[in-house]
This record gives C-alpha cells, structure tokens and sequence, in this order.
C-alpha cells in the first residue's frame, strides 16, 4: 500500500524573481514600468526647467483669454471677441463634422464601387478599377486643392444672381445657392428657443440637446417595440402588425417637440454683394468633403471586394438557388457575412479621414490645426500645451472610433457553440 506523502513547499526567496519561471515575467514588467515612469518624469521635469529658463510658464490659462480673429465656418455661435477655449471648441466641431460626413460618403461610394468591381459586366468592372487605381495613388492633399480650384473658379458669383435678367439662377425651387463662395441653403431656427447651457468654456444649445434626447428615446422605444414582436412571434409563431406603431414611435414624438419649438427654415437671400440668411457650407469644406470621400472610398472599395470574395461561392450559389435576385443575395446573405472581413480596414479609414481632416489648412477650413494648433498657438506662444491638446484631442477621438466600431465587430462576429 503506498501512502501518499505531499511535496513539500519551498520558501520563497529574492532569486526566484529572476530564475524562477513564474516570477520572471512580473519581474521583467515590473522593472520597465518604473524605467518607463522615471523618464517620463525626467522628461516631463527637464521640460519644465527649459521653460522657466526662457521665461516660459506651463500652463492652459491661454484657453480663457480673447481670441481675436474670426472664423469662416462656425456650428456655435462665435465672435472674435470669444475666447480660445471656444475656438478650440468652433474647431474641433469642424473637424467632427467634417470627419462624420466623409465617412458616410466614403462608405457608400466604397461599398458601391467594391461590390461593382465584381460585376460580370466587363465596362463595369474596369471603370471602377480605373476609378480605385486613379484616386488612391495620387496623394489626397492634390484633390483637395483641385476639387477647391474646380469650385471657385467653374462656379457663378453672387452678383451674377442679382437683375432682372440674371446670369445665374438658384436651385431647388429657388431655395439653394450654388456661387464660387460655397452654397448657400436653408437653415433651421425655433422661435422658442431653449438657449445654451455653459459648462466651462463649452456652450451647449439646450434645442439641439432636446432633438436628440427625444431621437434617442425614440429609438429606444422602436427597439423594444421590435424585440417584444420578436418574442411574440417566437412564442406563438405570428409576428404581430407593428408599422404604425413604429411610424407613430419614430415620428410624433420630433414632430411633437418641433412644433413646440416653433421650428421653422430660414431661406438664404442676395442682400448686398452677398447671400444672407440660411447655412453657408463654404468651398473649402464641400472641396474637404468631396475629396476625402472620394479619396477613403478607394480603400475601402478594395477592402469590400476582398472581404466579398473570402466568402464562399457556394453561400451565393445557395441563395440563387432558392430564388433570391442577384442583388438580394449580395445585400442579404453575402455582405453581411463579409462584413467580418470589411470591418477590421474599415476602421481603419475612418482613423485615416479623421487624421486627414488636418490638411484642412491647405484650403482654409477652420478645423481644429487652423484654429488650436494654428492661429490659436501662434498668437499665445503655447507651442507645448497647444501641441499636447492637440495629440491628445486627436488621439481621443481615434479611441472612441476604434472602441465604436470594436463594439459592432464583437457584435456580429460567429458565435462557437
């Protein structure tokens, strides 16, 4: 009979640290992190000393003082009597915007241009690679100055608007003009305003804050209108009428609050040598946008076609064979299964519209470089704290897209069993 006997435990001793297998790699993290902490603080303390020598002082105080320029395209009310807080905050919405409406853009050409790529048509499928070669291997900055030259050059001028006779003439019922200033179109306003709510040197326009609040609970609403007819149809195996529900979920609320506002549109209007009234999206951001778009949707184009052709053809061939169209089987069983391949590059281009955004200065948009990192820095000599927001503002907002789009990948990623 063998009696079992335990081992005994040795004692834990400095060396182990170093030879010991379990230890050696806390001991190896350890060690560099405070390596790591000690020349951020030499760094960081050695700086400070240069800048007391020159006279120089480290701090964000700037960010409370008068500005005293203007800028050309605003979403927040501003004056060059504001401070340079509040231009660094009319700065950064630019470059949001901006970065927002070119990644739409460039997604719905890239996906349109992808999936076109594949055609069997042979003219199709050359002009979209002839589109894909063009475009991506000229540097972006070149379309931008091109698409803003083509602009203010090919494009009418306020003047030729005006006269009984006139050379130029407005668009869409007379509500939109198009001149080589940018175009001029109806804007929103609320004859019963909710005002601005300030947090520091951020203003907050309590109108838009209550559209969206009531967009979010609306949706939220439809969500939840759709998972109860979802449990119900599996429950008792009919999903049960929910259109007019969600159209009453989706719609009366906004309308509701609209009214309630007193939302009505304000139509741009020749006074002067120039349009008035209304939003102005300068030639500089439509010549940002035009060419980013069409620039990231080249990359993107690709990124859809290989991500299309990692799915199996029998996937396609599956759903021809039970009478779907051609186009129904790409939209509804063979993109979403590439989706897993599209998204990982997808993310990406939307990190590299973001970051590009910054050649913004070669038209004069007034995004967040022109402003914080631009006029801002030069007229306050705040090179190092002017540089430091500006890093960490961009690489916040690549955080939030990667960690956004990380969310939906994980979210439709295949689930083991």
């Amino acid at each position: 009979m063998t009696a079992m006997i335990d081992t005994p435990k040795a004692n834990f001793r400095l060396s182990m640290l170093i030879y010991d297998t379990r230890y050696r790699s806390l001991t190896i993290q350890v060690v560099f992190l405070v390596l790591l902490s000690l020349f951020l603080w030499w760094l960081v303390a050695n700086t400070i000393h240069n800048l007391a020598l020159k006279d120089k002082d480290f701090d964000f105080g700037f960010l409370g003082v008068r500005a005293g320029y203007d800028i050309n395209q605003t979403l927040i009310q501003y004056t060059n009597d504001s401070t340079h807080g509040r231009a660094l905050m009319v700065g950064l919405l630019n470059t949001l915007f901006l970065a927002f409406l070119s990644c739409v853009l460039a997604t719905v050409i890239g996906v349109i241009a992808g999936v076109l790529r594949l055609s069997k048509n042979w003219i199709v499928s050359r002009l979209m690679a002839i589109y894909v070669e063009t475009f991506r291997n000229v540097p972006v900055v070149l379309w931008i100055v091109l698409v803003n030259a083509i602009m203010s050059i090919s494009m009418p001028e306020p003047k030729e608007f005006r006269g009984e006779n006139p050379e130029a003439s407005m668009i869409l019922f007379d509500t939109v003009a198009v001149t080589n200033r940018g175009v001029y179109m109806p804007g929103p306003a609320f004859e019963h305003s909710l005002g601005y709510t300030q947090i520091g040197p951020v203003y907050l326009d309590n109108d838009i804050l209550a559209i969206f609040a009531v967009l979010a609970a609306s949706i939220w609403g439809y969500r939840k209108l759709q998972k109860h007819a979802g449990a119900v149809q599996n429950a008792t195996g009919v999903r049960p009428v929910t259109w007019w529900k969600s159209a009453a979920i989706l719609i009366v609320p906004i309308v509701a609050l609209k009214f309630a506002l007193g939302f009505h549109l304000i139509y741009p209007e020749l006074k002067g040598f120039n349009f008035n009234g209304g939003l102005q999206a300068r030639n500089s951001m439509i010549a940002m946008w035009l060419a980013l778009s069409v620039y990231s949707a080249t990359y993107i184009a690709e990124s859809v076609r290989g991500g299309i052709l990692a799915i199996s053809r029998g996937q396609s061939e599956a759903a021809l064979a039970l009478g779907l169209q051609q186009s129904k089987a790409m939209r509804l069983v063979v993109l979403p299964q590439a989706m897993r391949v599209i998204v990982p590059p997808l993310i990406s281009q939307y990190l590299s519209i973001t970051k590009n955004t910054s050649l913004a200065i070669a038209v004069g948009y007034m995004d967040l470089r022109s402003t914080l990192g631009g006029i801002t820095m030069n007229q306050t000599g705040k090179e190092l704290e002017c540089m430091l927001l500006l890093m960490g503002i961009y690489l916040t907002i690549s955080v939030i897209i990667s960690a956004l789009m990380n969310v939906y990948n994980r979210s439709i990623k295949l689930v083991e069993r």
